[in-house]
C-alpha cells in the first residue's frame, strides 16, 4: 500500500508561483541580457549586477517550484536560500543606489516584490515542510 502526501493549497499554489515567476525572471531577463541594443536602451538605467542576480535566480526559482511540488525538504532550504540571497542583493542594490549610483524606480519595485515573495515562500516552505517533518 502506498502513501499518499496529501497536498494542501498552499502546496499547490507555493510551486506554480515559483515556476511562474521564474520562467518569467529568465525571459525578461534574458531579454536585456541577450536582446538587441533596443532591450537595453528600454530597460533604461539597469544595473547590471542586480540584472544577473535575478537571471540566474530565475533558474533557481525553477528548481525549487519543482522540489516544492514533490514536496522534498531541499526545495525549502532552497527557497530560503534564495530570499536571503534576494534580500542581500536588493540591500547591495540600496547601497548602489545611496551612493549615488543610476537605477530604475521599476527596480526598487521589483526587488521589493521578488523579496516578499520569497520570504513568504520560504516561510511557507519552512512550516509546511521543515518543521512538520522535523
Amino acid at each position: 500500500m502506498t502513501t499518499r502526501k496529501q497536498r494542501s493549497i498552499w502546496i499547490w499554489a507555493l510551486p506554480l508561483v515559483a515556476v511562474g515567476f521564474g520562467l518569467l525572471t529568465i525571459k525578461e531577463g534574458g531579454t536585456i541580457l541577450f536582446g538587441d541594443e533596443a532591450a537595453r536602451v528600454a530597460a533604461g538605467n539597469y544595473v547590471p549586477f542586480v540584472l544577473w542576480f535575478n537571471f540566474l535566480a530565475g533558474f533557481a526559482y525553477v528548481i525549487a517550484g519543482a522540489g516544492l511540488w514533490m514536496q522534498q525538504r531541499w526545495a525549502a532550504w532552497l527557497a530560503i536560500a534564495i530570499a536571503a540571497a534576494t534580500a542581500l542583493t536588493f540591500v547591495a542594490f540600496g547601497a548602489h543606489v545611496y551612493s549615488g549610483g543610476a537605477y530604475e524606480q521599476r527596480t526598487v519595485v521589483a526587488m521589493s516584490l521578488r523579496t516578499l515573495v520569497w520570504a513568504t515562500i520560504a516561510i511557507i516552505a519552512w512550516r509546511r515542510l521543515l518543521r512538520r517533518n522535523a
